[in-house]
């Protein structure tokens, strides 16, 4: 019988220990899809993986397509001939608690300049040469605007793109033509970049599914104004004739924040994707799930109505919602993706239009158990209340870990947790974690911060503030049998073994239990 019920853990790959300053897709990453098929899980929850930009966030990416170059691995380019141990001598001493991004990347981008020119010295013909070839030839589309984008802003010392010369601005085709034919070299190093990164990252991907894994990733709702999917698109943006935006993402005033959030990323022009037939979406939905099994829509509710700021204020308090396209542009994604593998994350404010969009096409939402113990018994966030076609979580990359939160908690909440829970709080972390399990939620994940019990110090992301995200690292002895053993058993507990492995266990114990019957 097949399971219905399912457990993951979210882990990022820049989290992985490693010795290059940042965590990357070689041995760490095949361990860790190990430790999760020993621990009984289905499921390995991720951030985007785009190349990020302004402030290292995965949310703020230079495209919408592309794949982070720093993820790449300079083990496995030793291994593919790229790089020789002479290439690897020089690697500076990083943290391994941390990702210290400045060096990492300054590293990073060493190693991928010394693979090029290594690439460039293969004889020809050869395998990785026409595996490269094909790469570019399947992903045009995006990639050759991606990298003349990079390409152009390496030349532009960094600046975002609106600050370049208007000829290389506004797209100016003689222009385009002359830089693409003076930096053929630049713009081919980026592209070889993102081969390698979708070769590792592919072959990744089919180790974890041959484990029986299943891969999570995350679209975020708006994208970075400083991105190739801007510049060479304008027309899908609200933009001015100077290619500023008219108006910026963020959202309201509320509860927890006087000024509400402003993002500053550049909203929709949803009449002109419409008239397209909203095929950017199917583009972008199809490229991430090439890479990923089920996708996370980040501010599920931006597509009934965005909180849309006019460009220039210096707060989110004068917006206004404004109507998205709703059900109309998922009834287009569901043409071209029939089941629809996506999370509506519905957190926040929620009408009933975001609801009827979510319910109506039978997406599971989220379910944050940090949320539950405001002392209201009535609260949808206690697991009591979840519906089971949900995704419970413990807490996501925004929130803090469970144990940072249970410590920075009033009073009140404690007490409530540890009533609800019917525990001490000494171990709150995996208390949190039972919780979610044992839910009817069919899909549950907890962060691996919160498997390994941390504080405060191991929080992924704090939204709204501008420095110290995003850096957290796993130590390289993070994953002992023990906690391997103790997950194995969470899920078994509660019904979330895959099937093999529940029929292997029950097999066992009906052997066990007759050979302990003694014959008459």
């Amino acid at each position: 019988m097949q399971t219905t019920r399912f457990s993951g853990v979210l882990l990022h790959p820049t989290s992985f220990p490693g010795p290059d300053g940042i965590g990357d897709l070689g041995p760490e990453a095949y361990r860790w899809i190990d430790f999760l098929k020993g621990g009984g899980c289905q499921m390995w929850q991720i951030l985007p993986l785009g190349p990020t930009g302004y402030g290292d966030s995965p949310y703020q990416c230079f495209s919408a397509f592309a794949g982070n170059p720093f993820l790449v691995s300079p083990l496995l380019l030793l291994e593919d001939g790229l790089l020789s141990l002479d290439d690897l001598r020089d690697r500076p001493k990083f943290p391994a608690e941390r990702v210290d991004f400045g060096p990492a990347i300054i590293w990073k981008n060493t190693i991928l300049d010394r693979a090029y020119v290594n690439y460039e010295l293969l004889t020809r013909p050869s395998k990785l040469v026409e595996e490269f070839d094909s790469f570019r030839a399947e992903h045009r589309a995006w990639l050759e605007d991606y990298s003349l984008f990079m390409a152009i802003k390496e030349s532009q010392n960094g600046e975002p793109w609106n600050l370049w010369p208007k000829p290389l601005k506004f797209r100016e085709t003689s222009a385009l033509e002359e830089f693409s034919r003076e930096k053929r070299s630049q713009i081919e190093k980026h592209q070889f970049s993102q081969f390698l990164f979708f070769r590792q990252w592919n072959a990744l991907k089919q180790y974890a599914h041959a484990q029986g894994i299943q891969i999570i990733g995350d679209i975020p709702f708006v994208i970075a104004q400083d991105s190739a999917d801007v510049w060479a698109n304008p027309k899908l943006f609200l933009l001015d004739a100077e290619l500023n935006p008219t108006v910026v993402a963020g959202v309201p005033p509320d509860y927890f924040s006087a000024d509400g959030q402003l993002w500053g990323n550049p909203l929709y022009d949803w009449p002109v994707h419409k008239a397209n037939g909203y095929q950017w979406w199917k583009d972008r939905m199809a490229s991430v799930l090439g890479l990923v099994d089920k996708i996370r829509l980040d501010h599920f509710r931006g597509f009934a109505a965005a909180w849309n700021v006019p460009f220039g204020k210096l707060t989110a308090r004068q917006g206004e919602w404004v109507e998205g396209p709703g059900i109309e542009l998922f009834e287009e994604l569901q043409h071209a993706f029939p089941k629809l593998p996506i999370i509506a994350e519905d957190l926040g404010v929620i009408t009933p239009d975001v609801e009827e969009m979510r319910d109506r096409f039978e997406l599971p939402g989220m379910k944050i158990l940090q949320f539950a113990f405001t002392g209201d018994p009535e609260d949808d966030f206690l697991p009591h209340h979840y519906p089971v076609n949900c995704f419970a979580y413990t807490g996501s990359h925004d929130n803090n870990t469970a144990k940072g939160w249970y410590d920075q908690a009033s009073a009140r909440e404690k007490d409530f947790c540890r009533r609800y829970l019917n525990v001490s709080g000494e171990d709150i972390a995996w208390s949190m974690i039972r919780a979610c399990w044992q839910s009817v939620a069919r899909y549950v994940v907890a962060p691996m911060q919160d498997l390994l019990s941390l504080g405060a110090e191991a929080r992924m992301n704090l939204p709204g503030s501008q420095s110290g995200n995003w850096s957290w690292r796993m130590q390289p002895n993070a994953l002992p049998d023990y906690l391997k053993k103790r997950l194995w058993e969470m899920n078994l507990l509660y019904s979330r073994l895959p099937a093999e492995e529940k029929a292997r266990y029950t097999a066992k114990l009906n052997a066990d239990l007759s050979g302990s019957v003694k014959p008459h």
